[in-house]
């Protein structure tokens, strides 16, 4: 692999760089999917980058579409490429380690939020050359990011970066680079972030590192500011799963939709009576028991009941009665009652809400136990009818067992006797033969003698 000089590296133009914007960068108009920059036609991808809440940074970065062929690399490109849709659980020293090999020839790496793309981000990379440039492309293109994943490594070629604005607030300025003297630390080495002697990583909150010190870091949050580059995942019922119109049990966290979608807030309020569930799109308190908003509740101290504490009434001009009513109930309260008091009644009304629940739990724990009660009597009961239906059958066996047994011996003492009167038979059949063969020798004689009779009788005839 072919390496670039320093020099190379310092001559590298403004114009292939991504430096964080400032404040007051011009609005540039949304790009469409394809434009032609660089006499070429390139795809354009909207990024933002910083933490919502306090700072974000759009833009529009046009890259090179797809190469069928890797040798074919396009005319016109530059030391700068995107590494896009790298999955979230990927932190910075995740992506470190994979392109560990030409980490020495990274000056500057970003990470920004592509949108459309759902629990990815992707990295902005300059080289310190062209030839490096092209190396990183055709080695890592298309290569799994590890060997248990699917998911490949997809390097687009990064014609122009542009940057469309900037919101943020006023309590956190973002500072242009132009103005300041002097070069940034780093908050981990606290040495100097210089690209040419070393390169530079900015996490997606916009805190920039030296890519050695942040490859140390094994946690997908910032160092600095402790900002997750993993989307929070977003709320859901906890029944029929919609992420709309959505209420938090301020007691035991539950989440349930509101009764214009499926209603089950307030049949969690009806089965548990937490009665306090937070609106989680305007973050203000709804109260079942009174059917109203509240923020801050204190004891009224004519009769006793939770009132809502406001700071005025947007009816106290038109001089309405309940509002001059509640108005010297607070006049009262705030005029009567010191810092100590409220946190005081706060702690009663937790107290109440503590031992109400202490009580419904005590409901339930009975009802489970006599429901226990119940099953367990229920399967003794049915177990004693089991046995009862088992000493029947095996009184049963045992009466066939000794029929059985009777009907054994009877059945060796009928064998027994036949043997013996089969040999009384063939005795009898014998003894029959004989005397059959007897009396035929016995007729035989007869005949003889009869016929010598006849013969005898015949002769002193004729004499």
């Amino acid at each position: 692999m072919s390496t670039s000089t320093s020099s190379g590296a310092a001559g590298t133009s403004q114009e292939e760089s991504f430096p964080p914007p400032s404040i007051s960068v011009p609005a540039v108009e949304p790009a469409s999917a394809s434009s032609s920059l660089s006499g070429g036609m390139t795809q354009a991808f909207c990024f933002s980058s910083g933490n919502p809440r306090i700072e974000e940074t759009r833009g529009v970065m046009h890259l090179f579409p797809d190469i069928a062929v890797s040798s074919d690399l396009p005319i016109g490109r530059k030391s700068l490429v995107c590494v896009l849709g790298v999955p979230d659980h990927m932190t910075y020293a995740d992506f470190c380690q994979f392109c560990a090999s030409f980490i020495h020839h990274i000056l500057e790496m970003r990470i920004v939020r592509t949108d459309g793309m759902e629990d990815r981000y992707s990295i902005l990379i300059r080289m310190d050359g062209q030839d490096s440039t092209d190396n990183f492309y055709r080695y890592f293109n298309g290569k799994r990011f590890n060997s248990l994943e699917v998911e490949a490594c997809r390097i687009l070629y990064t014609v122009d970066v542009q940057y469309t604005g900037y919101k943020g607030s006023v309590e956190h300025p973002q500072s242009s680079p132009v103005a300041t003297s002097e070069q940034p630390s780093c908050p981990v080495c606290l040495e100097r972030l210089d690209q040419d002697t070393s390169g530079i990583l900015t996490t997606i909150c916009n805190h920039s590192f030296h890519i050695s010190c942040i490859s140390k870091w094994s946690d997908s949050s910032c160092p600095v500011c402790r900002y997750c580059q993993q989307q929070p995942e977003k709320s859901i019922c906890f029944v029929c799963q919609t992420p709309e119109n959505l209420w938090m049990c301020v007691i035991c966290g539950f989440v349930g939709c509101g009764r214009y979608k499926g209603g089950h807030a307030i049949v969690h309020w009806k089965e548990t009576q937490h009665c306090y569930s937070l609106e989680l799109e305007t973050q203000r308190v709804w109260d079942y028991a009174g059917d109203n908003y509240v923020h801050r509740l204190i004891q009224s101290k004519t009769d006793g009941k939770l009132v809502e504490l406001n700071t005025h009434c947007i009816h106290s001009g038109d001089g309405c009665g309940s509002c001059n009513y509640a108005d010297s109930e607070l006049n009262e309260a705030l005029l009567n009652s010191k810092v100590e008091v409220i946190v005081k009644e706060y702690n009663d009304l937790l107290a109440t809400q503590l031992e109400n629940q202490k009580l419904y739990y005590e409901t339930l724990l009975r009802e489970f136990e006599e429901e226990t009660e119940r099953e367990i009597s229920e399967a003794v009961e049915k177990a004693l009818s089991t046995n009862s239906k088992v000493q029947k059958k095996q009184a049963k066996l045992d009466e066939c067992v000794r029929e059985k047994k009777f009907l054994d011996e009877l059945n060796e003492n009928l064998m027994a006797n036949q043997e013996i009167w089969k040999a009384k038979l063939l005795e009898a059949e014998e003894s029959e033969r004989n005397a059959l063969r007897a009396k035929d020798d016995k007729i035989q004689q007869l005949e003889e003698e009869l016929k010598h009779l006849m013969a005898c009788l015949e002769e002193g005839n004729f004499n």
